[in-house]
């Protein structure tokens, strides 16, 4: 390659300041003396420069002159040209950094790293991984005073190659004054831990919790020069609550370092002074909640089999209250109305805590949000409180309510109280509503009575973040209940003193706060055309081994876009939109003496090979995919919605027309 003579005297400028910076010019001399002492003083021999390089080569300082001299592509040159080649030259620089944060220097940041992982048993098996073969990954999850942070996906291993750090904001959003730079007395106030939750996904793509873990960050307050290092041993969710799944190995540092540190003594006198304050009103609202059961059940002996809910165990085996379960949420400009919250909770998948053995029996486990969001599935719990915070961010007066559906299992659903008096149930799992009329069994026989479309049959409570209502009328179904929360005589209401007392916005909790939601990270129009992509191949391989050919009809697959959009938007509104439209295009692109069948089906995951296997499993669209006749062409098209925290509704229609042969 040669250089123009301006180029090749730029270069050895830089080259020489690089030398000078590194001082190489007085190295080189050190070792050119002691190379004469050790190899000249017996033989007199003449030193040549293959000898010199040797001797620098040997002791590392070809290596380091190398190390410093990075090659970087002129972005100025490259935009200005589109010439395949751009030129670079030799800059000094730091090294590669992979991400840069700004970064405010009037503000505290804690600085956490993730050093990696032992002691994960269940996979002292796993093999090592090939290069480019898809394994099972750890992903760890943190939330920190409204900050949200994802490590990157590693394989699972007994010894986990965790190498992430997360830059948190201390004081965010809350202490007043930002211009103040906060000192260490302060944040030993600021009680919200590290939240962190370890994600294991399959090679299938399924989601499971393995751990969530609430990391106490202000020990590093007392620690000599800021940083600490912390061996963080994990439990088991559930049922396995109690056994060690693995050790992380986190690092904490406070940037920029503290002037003062506090004493150790300082910082374990202020933990125990929170625990007890904490452990003493959780232990006045048990006497409380004890005492207003027995005074419910005094009421009527029949409510002890009524689904009066007031404590819940999260997925750490912890019972809280179940006003703690929920808060108002806002979710910003992700979601824009109540409706469209209710279709997002719907598209979360759907799914119950594991049990260990038979017995049918039902495993209790209300996920804590950021295991609920991280996990993107749950229980009818999980859905129902997530929808229920998000309606009060809205603005509605929502409870959750706790009672029972066909054959007597037990659910959880929302409710809301119009102004005007108008009781709407809202169903977390499908985003379906129905308004509630309740029948007067005091009517005469012949008197017409409102017939239920909504699945329920029995209440036993309803809660939100501040009020707790027990159900005290004669009876508990559903189609009988007045919703007159005033009246006591139906409905016996907690204090809302004592569960703001244990409930945020309240004083020193235990319960941690809510994360804020995350935008998805899924482009919609890419991953609707690679499931499209599958499905065709899938479709054309099922019908190559029934013998038979595929010819696909792109034209008839992209009239099939209006319907999918109408189906989502019918189920986000409950409003039926431009059908009429979509009929008339396919009656065009339809021959006469040609018949044309389409088959509709909704997901909430992206794995095409599993809808696929779901779709032969309906005797309508396999007759669709497997199609004989004349001229038959296929059409499948895929539109794939997004949602917050990267949930999808995916919608798949697959078509034939076909010359109908009497």
């Amino acid at each position: 390659m040669s250089l123009p003579p301006e180029k090749a005297s730029e270069l050895k400028q830089i080259i020489h300041q690089q030398l000078l910076k590194m001082d190489v010019h007085g190295r080189i001399r050190e070792v050119l003396a002691e190379t004469i002492r050790e190899e000249l003083v017996p033989e007199h021999q003449q030193l040549s420069t293959e000898d010199l390089i040797k001797a620098l080569r040997q002791r590392g300082i070809v290596d380091d002159v190398m190390k410093e001299l990075k090659f970087v592509t002129d972005v100025n040159e490259k935009e200005r040209t589109s010439a395949p080649k751009p030129s670079t030259h030799f800059v000094d620089r730091e090294p590669a950094v992979l991400k840069k944060t700004n970064i405010d220097p009037t503000r505290r940041y804690l600085y956490l790293q993730v050093l990696g992982g032992k002691a994960f048993l269940e996979h002292l098996q796993e093999p090592e991984p090939l290069p480019g073969q898809i394994c099972s990954t750890f992903t760890l999850c943190l939330h920190f005073r409204n900050q949200r942070f994802r490590s990157k996906p590693v394989p699972c291993a007994c010894e986990p190659d965790f190498q992430d750090g997360f830059l948190l904001e201390v004081h965010k959003d809350s202490l007043g004054d930002g211009s103040k730079m906060v000192d260490a007395t302060t944040m030993l106030s600021i009680c919200d831990p590290v939240h962190m939750v370890l994600i294991k996904t399959d090679t299938c793509g399924e989601t499971t919790l393995v751990a969530s873990y609430f990391l106490e960050w202000r020990s590093v307050l007392a620690a000599e020069n800021g940083i600490t290092n912390v061996a963080v041993e994990l439990l088991g969710v559930g049922t396995e609550s109690k056994v060690s799944v693995g050790v992380l190995n986190i690092r904490l540092e406070m940037y920029p370092q503290l002037n003062k540190t506090l004493s150790s003594e300082i910082t374990s006198t202020q933990f125990t002074l929170e625990r007890q304050k904490t452990a003493e009103k959780e232990r006045l609202f048990l006497v409380y909640a004890k005492q207003w059961w027995r005074e419910y059940l005094q009421i009527r002996p029949t409510h002890n089999t009524r689904l009066v809910k007031i404590f819940a165990q999260d997925e750490n085996g912890v019972n809280r209250p179940v006003c703690c379960y929920v808060r108002p949420l806002r979710a910003g400009r992700l979601l824009d109305t109540p409706r469209q919250a209710a279709r997002f909770v719907s598209v979360l998948g759907h799914e119950r805590a594991p049990v260990i053995g038979g017995g049918g029996g039902k495993q209790e486990q209300w996920c804590t949000l950021l295991a609920f969001l991280c996990r993107s599935k749950g229980d009818c719990e999980d859905h129902a409180n997530l929808l229920c915070s998000l309606l009060l961010g809205f603005g509605l007066e929502a409870f959750v309510c706790v009672g029972t559906k066909a054959k007597g299992v037990p659910h959880t659903w929302v409710m809301t109280c119009g102004s005007d008096g108008t009781i709407t149930f809202w169903e977390s799992l499908t985003g379906h509503r129905y308004i509630h009329r309740p029948i007067n069994p005091d009517d005469p026989p012949l008197a017409e009575q409102p017939k239920p479309l909504y699945p329920y049959r029995t209440i036993g409570c309803i809660f939100n973040h501040q009020k707790f209502f027990g159900n005290c009328q004669p009876s508990d179904a559903v189609e009988l209940c007045v919703f007159d929360l005033h009246n006591e005589s139906k409905w016996k209401p907690m204090s809302e003193e004592a569960i703001k007392s244990v409930c945020p916005p309240g004083a020193t909790s235990s319960v941690p706060p809510f994360p804020p939601l995350c935008a998805s990270t899924i482009d919609a129009a890419v991953t609707s055309n690679e499931i499209e992509v599958q499905l065709r191949i899938l479709v054309s391989e099922h019908r190559k081994d029934l013998g038979l050919s595929t010819v696909w009809d792109d034209q008839l697959s992209y009239l099939l876009s209006p319907a999918l959009a109408a189906y989502e938007l019918e189920r986000t509104t409950g409003v039926s939109a431009g059908n009429e439209e979509f009929q008339d295009a396919v009656r065009r692109a339809v021959p006469d003496g040609h018949t044309f069948k389409g088959f509709p089906i909704h997901f909430v995951h992206r794995n095409a090979r599993r809808a696929f296997a779901t779709c032969l499993r309906s005797p309508f669209c396999e007759e669709i995919i497997c199609c004989r006749g004349d001229q038959v062409r296929l059409a499948v098209r895929v539109r794939v919605f997004t949602y917050p925290e990267s949930a999808c509704a995916v919608w798949i229609m697959f078509a034939c027309k076909y010359r109908s042969v009497l």
